[in-house]
């Protein structure tokens, strides 16, 4: 209030004088207007100091102003010194976020709505080849891998792809990307390369020892039929033979398993339209088969929608859905498989068994290398624990998911749902 009584003191000495002229001579309106007109001008030479002074900078030099001007020069002083100190913080803290961000062993690149560059690390420029002109380039015009250029297209950022790196092609990357403020996404890309080489040396070790292993398996199986057929082979010696050469087929069936899963991950995709009617049927039939015609498969195929994929490898993964079925279900109870197309377009195969069940602490980890549910049973199931893992591979390579509904005691349901752009 102090420093409007300037102001106030200034409009009444004005006001007072013009009152008593105005007694005398008269002409009250014409006096109050010369005095608004002088305030006005006042007024506007103080506004015009004002803007000269932020032009300036807002230097300290307010103090010699007076009454409320100078509180409002003091406020915008004060204004622009926190504005200054935020500001000051704000560089310190992006200067500490770029060279952390430097030291990262992995590459980060900002990018903007457009996938235009907006920053890169040292890492960035060293395995993807950007430079610091590149700061404004949209970043699918500096790294033309089509696998990299459909992953930004597509927006799906739950994925992650590999790539070979632009500069060095024995680099493998892992690239990932994370949406992050308006508009703005993270971009990074990890070494990978040792990890995948380990990966290759594990799937080459165990394709070459499972192919190995398969001679002598052959050999040491045709021995044991042998001497199973000879007549005076004691019963004692004859049980165990039996024993053996259930252990030997066991043996050659996890190493078909093996094969089929390092084939899984080292050749070429093959897409082909297959005939699912044609498929489900042959499937069903042999399962049958197998079951000493207990005609336990009740096969629904309600819609005629056919899908593009390798019809080796959908036979392999769909067979050992319906044998796992079967097997951990009991022999009098159907299992139901369903061909059904949804109203999105997408396709799927169901296969539901009233069996066991599994328990909803396992289910995540049913597709697992060799992971067996801990379960009571009053007689074992003879498997490799790798069905699961087979049918999840090859779902993978169809760009498909496994779905699993499951209740103990009351059965489970297994889906394979395969995208829209999948039927053909």
């Amino acid at each position: 209030m102090d420093r409007w009584q300037r102001e106030i003191k200034i409009v009444v000495a004005l006001i007072l004088p013009a009152l008593l002229l105005s007694y005398f001579i008269g002409h009250l309106s014409q006096i109050l207007l010369c005095i608004s007109v002088l305030l006005l001008i006042r007024q506007s030479m103080a506004i015009n100091e004002l803007e000269s002074w932020l032009r300036r900078g807002a230097f300290r030099d307010y103090r010699d102003r007076k009454g409320i001007w100078a509180d409002i020069y003091y406020h915008l002083w004060k204004i622009k010194k926190t504005d200054k100190k935020r500001k000051k913080k704000l560089s310190r803290m992006i200067d500490q976020f770029r060279t952390s961000t430097n030291a990262l062993p992995d590459a980060a690149v900002v990018l903007g709505e457009y996938a235009e560059i907006e920053w890169t690390n040292k890492a960035a420029r060293e395995v993807l080849g950007l430079k610091r002109s590149d700061k404004g380039q949209r970043i699918p015009n500096l790294i033309r891998a089509p696998q990299f250029v459909q992953f930004l297209k597509a927006r799906d950022y739950q994925q992650k792809i590999c790539i070979n790196s632009p500069v060095n092609d024995s680099i493998m990357l892992q690239i990932s990307i994370v949406p992050y403020g308006a508009g703005l996404r993270l971009l990074l890309a990890q070494d990978v390369t040792q990890i995948k080489n380990m990966e290759r040396m594990r799937t080459d070790f165990v394709a070459n020892v499972s192919h190995e292993l398969r001679t002598p398996l052959t050999v040491l199986k045709g021995y044991l039929e042998t001497l199973l057929e000879m007549d005076d082979v004691p019963r004692g010696v004859a049980r165990s033979i039996e024993k053996m050469a259930a252990q030997t087929e066991r043996m050659q069936h996890l190493i078909d398993d093996l094969l089929m899963l390092a084939k899984l991950e080292t050749k070429a995709k093959k897409f082909e339209c297959v005939a699912m009617r044609d498929l489900l049927e042959q499937i069903c039939h042999e399962s049958d088969l197998l079951e000493k015609d207990e005609r336990r498969i009740e096969l629904t195929i309600a819609t005629e929608s056919n899908l593009q994929g390798d019809a080796q490898e959908l036979q392999s993964a769909f067979t050992n859905l319906l044998v796992n079925a079967l097997k951990y279900s009991p022999a009098s109870s159907p299992v139901k498989v369903l061909w059904q197309k949804k109203v999105d377009g997408s396709v799927y195969l169901e296969v539901e068994d009233f069996g066991e069940g599994i328990a909803a602490a396992d289910i995540p980890r049913i597709t697992e290398r060799f992971y067996r549910a801990e379960v009571k049973r009053n007689h074992k199931v003879v498997g490799t624990g790798l069905g699961l893992a087979i049918v999840k591979h090859v779902l993978v390579r169809h760009d498909a998911k496994l779905e699993v509904d499951s209740q103990q005691g009351k059965g489970s349901r297994f889906r394979c749902l395969f995208p829209a752009q999948r039927a053909c």
